[in-house]
């Protein structure tokens, strides 16, 4: 059975323990250097960003989880975590900066302007039916480098359309939305298989 970690500095990282629970995995807390020891992958959940780095600077995990991107570790990125796995996030703010991407933080406006869309994803072992996703104060990919996937887009109204929401670069994945807070557990399952589960 993997054993996956959930960065729980700040955010929605219970979630994300309970949904890989509900898939029979083991999931295991991360807010010190030590809690990375054993991981088969690690889930940097939805939540402020900007705090996020800073708690991992304090911590003094931000090293340690740019040694674990870069030596393989399949890593999942929502949200907040898709922020900090980023190269570029259009400020200075801690990174992991792994991912070959720019984003754009809040790119859908507040929190007031939290909606959900259904998207299609041909990566999901069941693509059928689209996927329910829920986005708050989301960013947006604006950028993305040769290596890296597109695996879903936004097709909504108001005019946004095509714009990426979910990613994949090798043994890395991002979603600006947050499968964690669905009963849909496609993206937690699509995650473990890069860990060949």
């Amino acid at each position: 059975m993997p054993r996956i970690g959930v960065l729980a500095l700040q955010g929605d990282f219970r979630e994300h323990a309970r949904a890989l629970r509900r898939l029979g995995v083991e999931a295991s807390e991360v807010r010190l250097p030590h809690h990375l020891a054993g991981l088969d992958g690690l889930i940097l959940p939805g939540g402020e960003s900007t705090t996020m780095g800073k708690l991992a600077v304090e911590f003094g995990l931000l090293e340690p989880l740019r040694g674990l991107a870069a030596s393989g570790l399949p890593m999942w990125g929502t949200c907040a975590g898709l922020i900090l796995l980023a190269r570029d996030a259009g400020h200075d703010q801690p990174l992991v900066g792994a991912l070959d991407v720019t984003v754009q933080r809040n790119a859908f406006g507040r929190q007031v302007d939290s909606f959900e869309a259904d998207l299609n994803v041909p990566a999901l072992a069941d693509p059928r039916p689209p996927f329910r996703a829920v986005f708050i104060r989301a960013p947006l990919i604006t950028r993305i480098g040769p290596d890296v996937e597109v695996l879903a887009r936004l097709d909504r109204a108001e005019g946004r359309t095509g714009e990426i929401v979910a990613v994949r670069q090798g043994h890395l994945l991002a979603t600006a939305f947050h499968p964690e807070l669905t009963d849909d557990g496609r993206f937690h399952s699509y995650f473990l298989t890069l860990m060949g589960r």
